[in-house]
């Protein structure tokens, strides 16, 4: 045992493991694609100053006079976010659409006189600006009479029915594991197998989130971080949604040899707080802030949802869309300017050496293939020395992410190096920050891998040091 132990250490990733490397759906791609989202906590909790109702509030709290969906639809779109999941249903049990199955809806609101819908308005918005648009549908139900019995799951199956039907396309479906005491005193056992049965029959490419997936997975924390080493593998046999969860660790890491193909996505809200508060107005999180957190999500190889709560009124703030608009602008000038594109990029073999195109071309398609690690490599050759801080890359995941440690070489005009940095997963996308350093050219070389690596992008920038991760 111990010498089967060292020699895979000596050796790195064996040849069965490399041939059983989970591979994505396309809608997994596209999904990560999508990179940056908002979440948009909504409901009684908005007006009665709670995070998490109770279940007993009564329904005429819910009035939102003033709800523009189109208003939360074109800050979005000016952030540059590319969706908006919406907490259809939270633990309260209020629904945001008149649904057949409860007496705890917008219905019974006087807002609209009754009439009104969310999901109607905000699916028409999002259809209108070219948004991608999911909901949040907890499982857990503070307030409907059949919660903590058989029947309840019916009940469950019956809503996703409604809104799949009535609402789609449904692009992310969003499941936390809350699993609290109901209206009866009892607990649920959520029949989730058949949850995920008509989910799919209804909306085959449907994202479907929660702590095991089976699409995306939960980050492990709050603060919108993946791991540093980040896999979007997940073994998920023995686990759970809610308290059977994976540790915490490992659902911001992923596992190295998971036989699932769940990548992370990290939730953070704006405020402290995920619904809104009047008392949080001064404590929204700054476009600095927002960086910090960019730089540890997507550029780690996640994606990003972002909670932006609609006030009282129904509309975004102007301290939530003045913050949102400056992190825009702050990933706009960060990454405007490639310093690769004036360069020449390399695919290097031995001695031997090629120019390529395919590492700046906007296509992750197309991409530079590492079969020999020992002897190939990666270099962009800048025309002139520069002050970089900033290098990007990805790689082409459609046959999996295999990427497991590589080495970045920042050299000066006589080829000597003056930085070397080394890291370990790159995935979807790596945004890797460091001290301002000069370079000519900047060497990509990959040290370990489970199969051969395809890398589609590498692009260098010089950003303001403020920002740069620390």
């Amino acid at each position: 045992m111990f010498i089967s132990l060292l020699f895979l250490i000596k050796t790195g990733f064996s040849q069965a493991n490399k041939n059983s490397i989970p591979v994505p759906t396309n809608s997994q791609l596209a999904w990560q694609n999508m990179e940056f989202y908002f979440f948009v906590h909504f409901g009684p909790n908005t007006f009665t100053n709670l995070e998490w109702g109770k279940g007993t509030e009564n329904a005429e709290v819910f009035d939102p006079k003033e709800l523009n969906c189109d208003q939360w639809c074109r800050i979005a779109k000016a952030a540059g976010a590319k969706g908006i999941v919406i907490t259809a249903k939270h633990h309260d049990g209020f629904c945001l659409w008149p649904s057949k199955y409860s007496t705890h809806t917008v219905r019974e609101s006087s807002w609209r006189n009754g009439k009104g819908d969310v999901l109607k308005e905000l699916s028409a918005a999002c259809k209108k600006y070219g948004l991608k648009f999911g909901v949040y549908l907890s499982p857990w139900d503070r307030n409907h009479p059949a919660y903590g019995t058989p029947k309840y799951n019916d009940v469950f199956v019956n809503m996703l029915k409604e809104i799949f039907t009535n609402y789609g396309p449904i692009w992310e479906l969003w499941w936390d594991g809350a699993n609290g005491e109901g209206p009866n005193g009892k607990k649920q056992v959520y029949d989730f197998a058949r949850f995920e049965r008509v989910v799919r029959k209804l909306s085959p490419n449907t994202i479907i989130f929660s702590d095991i997936g089976p699409d995306a997975r939960w980050c492990g924390n709050e603060h919108g971080f993946a791991g540093k080493t980040n896999w979007d593998n997940l073994d998920t046999a023995g686990f759970k949604r809610g308290a059977g969860a994976p540790p915490t660790d490992t659902l911001n890491h992923g596992n190295v040899y998971g036989k699932n193909f769940i990548p992370a996505e990290c939730d953070v809200s704006i405020r402290p707080g995920w619904f809104y508060h009047k008392e949080e107005d001064s404590l929204v999180k700054t476009p600095e802030q927002l960086f910090e957190i960019y730089l540890k999500s997507v550029g780690r190889g996640a994606n990003l949802i972002l909670n932006v709560p609609a006030d009282r009124r129904g509309l975004f703030t102007r301290y939530d869309s003045a913050s949102l608009i400056g992190f825009k602008k702050l990933r706009d000038k960060s990454f405007s300017n490639d310093l690769a594109e004036k360069g020449t990029a390399y695919f290097i073999s031995g001695s031997k050496k090629r120019v390529t195109k395919n590492l700046s071309d906007e296509n992750n398609q197309s991409f530079e293939t590492i079969t020999e690690p020992a002897v190939q490599s990666l270099e962009i050759a800048l025309k002139t020395p520069q002050k970089i801080n900033c290098i990007v890359l990805k790689e082409n995941l459609v046959k999996g992410q295999r990427c497991a440690e590589f080495t970045l070489k920042l050299l000066d005009k006589d080829h000597a190096m003056v930085k070397e940095i080394r890291d370990t997963t790159i995935g979807h996308k790596r945004i890797l920050t460091f001290p301002a350093t000069e370079a000519k050219f900047i060497n990509l070389s990959v040290k370990d891998q489970k199969a051969p690596t395809r890398i589609s992008e590498m692009k260098i920038y010089s950003i303001d040091p403020v920002l740069v991760e620390k």
